[in-house]
């Protein structure tokens, strides 16, 4: 009779011990994974702060116009044009805004929104016949001359301590 019993302990007693043990060989290889999904979802999220840092520099408007200055077009053509880079850009970016806080997206939506506005309302207030240089200046002026018209450095000083947290 004691035989019985103590054969049942010891083979109560060693399903226990396997039960823990495989028990404790889930959580550790469940961690593993957690921890090399973390990683990569870092390295995403890095990614995309990057991305729209350089989305943030590609919109600016005086980066902008440097790169569409485009002598004997009309200013209709270049206010056209100017919108059409900004949008293109944003759109061909837009897939990141799932990698980052609602409050980095934002600060680049109001960047290129602020830089639509610019342009439309400095378009809007210039002769019909003007050219596309004239309206570059008048731009390029306004910028100058208001410390707001320069959120782009904003922008990419908030993307950066966002991804610095993310370190």
């Amino acid at each position: 009779m004691l035989d019985t019993t103590m054969f049942f302990t010891v083979v109560i007693g060693t399903m226990i011990a396997a039960l823990a043990g495989w028990l404790i060989y889930l959580q550790r290889k469940n961690q593993t994974a957690e921890k090399s999904y973390s990683a990569q979802n870092t390295g995403l999220q890095l990614q995309a702060y990057e991305r729209l840092t350089v989305l943030a520099d590609r919109i600016a408007l005086p980066n902008i116009i440097s790169r569409t200055n485009i002598s004997g077009i009309s200013g209709r053509e270049m206010q056209e044009l100017l919108t059409k880079q900004i949008r293109d850009e944003f759109e061909y970016n837009i897939s990141q805004q799932i990698y980052v806080s609602a409050d980095a997206w934002k600060a680049i939506t109001n960047l290129k929104e602020q830089n639509l506005l610019i342009i439309n309302q400095i378009s809007r207030s210039l002769p019909e016949n003007n050219s596309g240089l004239e309206l570059n200046k008048q731009i390029l002026g306004f910028l100058m001359n208001d410390p707001k018209g320069q959120l782009h450095i904003l922008v990419s000083e908030v993307l950066s301590f966002e991804a610095k947290k993310i370190l």
